[in-house]
């Protein structure tokens, strides 16, 4: 009778099944699946500077997001965030006699990409908690670039740098999936987002603002996001 080497070879290889399942097993628990997400969020931007002087919902424009966000800890995530959306402002009605005067108003664009570290202050991931919800406060870097605003007065870099700060609130729907509300400020380096900053005020030609007083811009919005899970390993709850 012919004689079968396979089993001979079978039982061999099998025998180190087990450590290559428990190898990919710990490489998959060290994977960072389990701590990502990606997600979608919208809401308004608004703007603050020489031509709006205070924050009001009057020249609020729609503004939208995608995020990437790694979270190290339950209370620690870092976020990688792209947001657009659009800046507006006018003179009318004006705040003092220099803006009447003055009496201009502006239309651009923002493209805003930032990394965001996010601080949770309740421990709202565990499952043996109740607790499904979380205030957390944010603080980043980035560069923004600036459309064109109209009229253009080509004397500064569309891209400049850009520091957001603000605080939000988490809410854990399912496992998959959390949803979140912030408000955010961008504090910005430079006085031309309104295309309005200093000029020879002995022309007096009221075109000018304050040098000394940046522009700042900001967004409000909610998002939903999907966590990535890995399948416990069952090598590992065998034994």
């Amino acid at each position: 009778m012919q004689k079968i080497f396979l089993p001979s070879l079978s039982v061999k290889y099998l025998s180190v099944i087990p450590s290559v399942l428990l190898l990919l097993c710990l490489l998959e628990n060290k994977a960072v699946a389990q701590s990502n997400e990606v997600g979608i969020g919208i809401g308004g931007t608004n703007y603050t500077g020489d031509v709006v002087q205070s924050f009001g919902m009057r020249h609020t424009r729609p503004g939208g997001f995608l995020l990437y966000r790694r979270n190290f800890t339950d209370y620690l995530s870092v976020r990688g965030n792209f947001m657009f959306g659009g800046l507006a402002g006018s003179d009318n009605p004006p705040f003092d006699a220099l803006a009447q005067q003055r009496d201009t108003a502006f239309s651009t664009t923002v493209a805003e990409l930032t990394a965001i570290v996010e601080y949770h202050f309740l421990d709202y991931k565990k499952n043996v908690n109740l607790l499904r919800w979380s205030p957390y406060f944010f603080i980043g870097a980035g560069v923004s670039y600036f459309g064109a605003p109209a009229p253009e007065t080509p004397s500064h870099s569309r891209i400049q740098p850009v520091v957001p700060v603000g605080i939000g609130f988490k809410y854990i729907l399912s496992p998959e999936f959390s949803l979140s509300a912030e408000a955010g400020i961008r504090k910005t380096f430079f006085d031309y987002i309104d295309n309005v900053s200093d000029s020879d005020s002995v022309l007096k030609n009221y075109e000018y603002g304050n040098r000394y007083n940046n522009d700042w811009y900001y967004f409000i919005g909610v998002s939903i996001s999907y966590t990535f899970w890995t399948i416990p390993c069952p090598y590992l709850f065998s034994s």
